[in-house]
């Protein structure tokens, strides 16, 4: 595309003392063909981060339950925390944790079921039928403003299977999308895109594919006349999916000629096995998804950090760390002690968390602190290992976006649905939605 004499690059600088200035965002920076991606003044994110199998919640009259329970012990602005959820301390004011929320259909799945719809809300009794989660709704709404409509990471990578996947995004069939979990591989895909390659090679190859798209799509419309019901029925799906990617090649091609901004990624560990540096691993992949916010490469965000029931990298993740036990194995576990080393596990899960709440606090963009502007929401789809109900959940970010933090919150389960809490959620990040899923409206309370 040839650069017009009145177009600004948005490297552009004033200088002046010896200083320089980045400029502000001006109409001239925009090319007329690339209108449409101008950034709003704001941009506002959503971020979800899973960990799985539930948490401890010894019994009250247990001597580990004023240590070792994952809620807090009182509710209100007065709460106290146990031990489990001491990392979080020091960002009280940037937080809500928040009891008695789930999704009605998943009360009565089996256990481990109910990961596949913390994001959708969706129906898995009887015949298997998810639907879109959350963060692709936001997705849809919020990918013209950036390179890619979202990140869906995981430690193991790939979809899984029904009931046990590997993702928490599922698409608007309610398909699940793959997630991805090698560091060099993410950071090459989505903070180098020339691939390495000049702007022109790149392009090529950019056409080349696209071309392989259409004709593969032409082809599939001369086959489907042939087939029967249930073959066309996988055909679509089959469609949608490379429709999908049709878009992001064309996403790709319009962005070439963007500049990425400028950013350091130097401290970041690209290598690191989660087989032996779990702690590594996931703040390596935390430091990979502060900086696809701070780059605006993205601004919907999904991370399973373990998978359930025991599969994946995530279940070693307590031995290696802390010597205990798998984590499956802790959530089953009946001997003596027990409690104290779930509530272990679940602090190692809080004490990362509070390290990405660093880091969005921490770092700027144009429109300052990262999580001013964010909605990150932590959590599992259990509170003990098969109790899909009272979910486990902490909100965090968004102070820039009227949501009011530094309480304990435990909702009535009979009046209010975790899909109650996506709906304002989805609201404040300007993705208008009067109902999501089961929802019955917005949240009665935090925002």
């Amino acid at each position: 595309m040839s650069k017009k004499p009145w177009h600004l690059d948005r490297r552009t600088f004033i200088k002046g003392l010896g200083v320089a200035c980045m400029l502000p965002y001006f109409e001239g920076m925009a090319m007329s063909s690339f209108s449409k991606f101008i950034e709003p003044a704001i941009p506002k994110r959503m971020c979800f981060l899973y960990f799985p199998n539930g948490v401890g919640i010894p019994p009250k009259e247990s001597p580990y339950y004023k240590d070792w329970s994952w809620f807090p012990t009182e509710e209100g602005t007065d709460y106290k925390l146990t031990k489990t959820l001491s990392p979080l301390e020091a960002h009280r004011n940037d937080i809500s944790i928040m009891g008695g929320l789930s999704h009605p259909y998943s009360r009565n799945v089996l256990g481990h079921m109910a990961g596949d719809s913390w994001l959708t809300g969706g129906d898995l009794r009887g015949e298997y039928k998810n639907s879109v989660s959350v963060d692709q709704v936001a997705a849809e709404k919020l990918s013209k403003y950036t390179r890619f409509p979202s990140l869906s990471l995981s430690t193991d990578g790939g979809v899984g299977y029904k009931s046990r996947t590997s993702t928490l995004s599922f698409n608007s069939s309610g398909k699940p999308l793959p997630s991805e979990h090698r560091q060099r591989e993410i950071f090459e895909r989505y903070f180098s895109p020339s691939g390495g390659a000049s702007t022109l090679e790149r392009r090529k190859s950019l056409n080349q594919g696209k071309k392989i798209v259409d004709l593969v799509l032409e082809d599939s419309k001369n086959l489907e006349k042939r087939l029967g019901a249930n073959d066309k029925a996988k055909l679509d799906e089959y469609l949608t999916s490379l429709n999908q990617v049709e878009q992001q090649v064309e996403r790709n091609d319009k962005w070439l000629d963007v500049p990425m901004q400028e950013f350091d990624a130097s401290l970041i560990n690209m290598d690191v096995d989660p087989a032996t540096a779990p702690d590594d691993y996931v703040k390596s992949m935390m430091d990979l998804m502060v900086l696809g916010f701070q780059t605006d490469a993205t601004r919907v965000m999904t991370y399973m950090m373990a998978r359930e029931d025991g599969m994946g990298f995530g279940d070693n993740f307590p031995k290696i760390a802390l010597g205990l036990k798998g984590h499956h194995s802790i959530s089953h576990d009946k001997t003596s002690g027990h409690w104290k080393d779930w509530g272990r596990l679940d602090q190692w899960y809080a004490k990362n968390f509070a390290y990405f709440i660093d880091k969005m606090k921490t770092t700027e963009d144009a429109h300052g602190s990262l999580l001013d502007n964010s909605l990150i929401l932590y959590g599992s789809a259990c509170s003990s290992t098969h109790n899909a109900r009272n979910c486990p959940l902490v909100l965090a970010g968004g102070s820039n976006l009227g949501v009011k933090h530094g309480a304990y919150t435990k909702f009535n389960e009979k009046e209010v649905r975790l899909s109650n809490l996506f709906v304002s959620m989805l609201n404040k990040v300007d993705v208008p939605t009067e109902n999501f899923s089961d929802s019955t409206g917005p949240l009665p309370a935090i925002f």
